[in-house]
């Protein structure tokens, strides 16, 4: 199995509790790319703007990427969201706690 595939894999593991459905079938993940060397990287668009899961369903995305193992690192972006520059610092201090 591919890293890309293992990574699919584990993010469809992680499910919007409002519609049962995981994050990939939700087309919540764009821009997933995955270098060689285990650096991955994504883009995060909650399904709106205001959207109340967006908190948890980003470090869920991430925590289910960081424990494929190959990945090595994780660039991760969020748009569409009115708090994205606040989550992406969220994601920052998990990344390094």
């Amino acid at each position: 199995m591919s890293l890309k595939e293992k990574i699919e894999e584990n993010l469809r593991k992680v499910i919007d509790p409002e519609t049962g459905l995981d994050v990939l079938r939700m087309e919540l993940i764009r821009d997933l790319k995955i270098e060689e060397d285990g650096r991955v990287s994504l883009t995060f668009r909650p399904s709106s703007p205001v959207c109340p899961l967006a908190f948890q369903l980003a470090s869920d995305i991430q925590q289910a990427v960081r424990t494929v193992e190959g990945v090595k690192d994780l660039g991760m972006d969020v748009d569409g969201f009115i708090h994205a520059e606040q989550l992406k610092q969220l994601l920052l201090r998990e990344d390094k706690g």
